[in-house]
């Protein structure tokens, strides 16, 4: 009886020996590895977003390789929602129930990251750096998600500010997509010209699926807007400038900095986009700044495909994580999530490839204690996609 038990004890020793040793029972993390996920949209009508998630996975490659954090190495999952929220819903699920993931990073898109919010929130999964900066993240603030990009209403208020007291506009129209992304812009953009004794001369909606634009140009046309804000997806910000054009109607035409991959919109435009002033959220993507020159060489000649091309969707891929990596590294060898969470709310004035970086202590009464960034800049897009600056950084609170 003895040895049958001192047999059954060496081998359930030998049989524990051999499994991953969880950091203290935390899912997603082992000895070795940190299980970090992501959606972006690879394919669909939001598929320029796409760089996003591949400068993330390029900037963890660069991480592991260089001996990642506390030895572990971060295994990333990221998935293709095609800009799709019930294909948010289901690839979240799948990978947090099927192969546990410790953190979520980026997932670009208003819609798709409501769509996982609540369910991210209710299981205590982290969340850093969503690709959007909807107001949704932080009113209220949730104790698991942490915000990098300025927010979409902020953007707004500091375009039609500049348009109007720096340019004399006056009849400002907005075209916007009909989800929580564009409503967002438009918000903004309301409040900022009601504070200037303003309103919209038109408010213009996009459905996603839309594809003939002629009915919602004209319309602006009709309103006779001298300042067109653009709060739409690539392909429609697209159409709506070469239509214009063609109907002879050249307002000022601003958008977000969903819209402000220069290079990428005058190529999509053939060339139309040149004149057209956006807001951003990252240093510019052919700067001397010390962070663009670092991860242009380091991580994007050294991992990017082929076929990618440098600039601030692929590269707002490292800066939206990049206070998670800061967090991570602070928490130390024993990770948590409880841990790590503790560490986020450290994080005090870290500037790496976009505004700074600030958060505190959870306070549901405060959504600063979960919106990092408050600042963005202004830039207009000039021949062959080389950016204008037209202000500093400036706070939008």
């Amino acid at each position: 009886m003895k040895k049958s038990v001192l047999l059954l004890v060496v081998s359930l020793a030998f049989v524990l020996s051999l499994a991953p040793n969880l950091s203290a029972a935390e899912v997603g993390v082992t000895d070795t590895e940190i299980h970090i996920g992501q959606w972006g949209p690879q394919t669909g009508p939001a598929a320029a977003w796409g760089s996003v998630a591949r400068g993330t996975g390029a900037y963890f490659q660069w991480i592991n390789d260089n001996g990642g954090i506390h030895g572990r190495k971060i295994v990333y999952h990221m998935f293709d929602d095609g800009y799709n929220p019930a294909k948010t819903v289901a690839g979240v699920k799948e990978l947090q129930e099927g192969t546990g993931i410790f953190a979520w990073a980026c997932g670009v898109g208003t819609s798709p990251g409501m769509a996982v919010k609540d369910y991210l929130a209710q299981n205590n999964v982290p969340w850093v750096g969503p690709a959007a900066g909807s107001l949704n993240w932080v009113n209220p603030p949730q104790r698991n998600l942490f915000a990098v990009y300025p927010l979409y209403d902020g953007e707004a208020k500091a375009l039609v500010r500049y348009a109007v007291e720096k340019m004399g506009k006056k009849k400002v129209a907005v075209a916007y997509l009909n989800d929580e992304y564009g409503k967002n812009g438009l918000r903004g953009a309301q409040e900022e010209l009601k504070a200037h004794g303003l309103k919209t001369v038109a408010e213009v909606s996009f459905e996603a699926a839309d594809s003939d634009l002629n009915p919602h140009v004209m319309k602006l046309k009709q309103s006779g807007a001298d300042m067109v804000l653009l709060w739409t997806t690539v392909t429609h910000a697209a159409k709506v400038v070469g239509i214009s054009k063609a109907m002879k109607f050249e307002p000022q035409f601003m958008s977000t900095s969903t819209c402000s991959d220069f290079p990428l919109m005058m190529s999509i435009t053939k060339g139309t986009w040149e004149g057209v002033i956006c807001a951003t959220f990252g240093e510019l993507p052919d700067s001397d700044y010390p962070a663009i020159v670092k991860y242009k060489k380091e991580v994007f000649d050294k991992y990017a495909a082929k076929e990618e091309r440098w600039g601030i969707f692929y590269y707002a891929g490292i800066l939206f994580v990049e206070p998670m990596i800061e967090a991570l590294k602070n928490a130390g060898p024993d990770l948590t999530r409880e841990k790590f969470i503790t560490e986020m709310e450290k994080i005090k004035g870290f500037k790496g490839l976009g505004a700074e970086v600030n958060f505190k202590p959870y306070d549901k009464n405060d959504m600063y204690s979960r919106q990092g960034a408050s600042q963005t800049f202004i830039v207009q897009c000039l021949a062959e996609g080389k950016a204008k600056k037209l202000t500093e950084w400036m706070d939008i609170k």
